[in-house]
């Protein structure tokens, strides 16, 4: 995969590089098949870390604008069990509803 090349959608990324996956794992490619795979695979991640990175980013600028929100570190141990779901005290309660 030449470097010079605009990087692909991050979906489109990931989808060829399960396709490499896939290929390599089949065990049907030669040996200078599969370093090629693999080294268009390893640019190829390297494109959805950075793509992945730069979303985490306006993520954080938008969170930075508002006061409504805080970002949560789902890496981190302390965090589990922090993140927000409505509970039924939020939402007002309708005998209406079959179930």
């Amino acid at each position: 995969m030449p470097k010079n090349k605009e990087p692909l959608p991050l979906e489109d990324a990931m989808q060829q590089l399960e396709t490499l996956v896939i290929r390599m794992e089949s065990g049907e490619l030669s040996l200078d098949e599969s370093l090629k795979a693999f080294e268009q695979g390893v640019e190829l991640s390297k494109q959805c870390q950075q793509a992945l990175q730069q979303a985490e980013q306006r993520v954080k600028v938008l969170l930075s604008k508002t006061t409504d929100a805080e970002p949560i570190d789902f890496d981190s141990p302390a965090s589990a069990g922090k993140a927000t779901t409505p509970s039924t005290q939020d939402t007002p309660f309708n005998d209406d509803l079959p179930f």
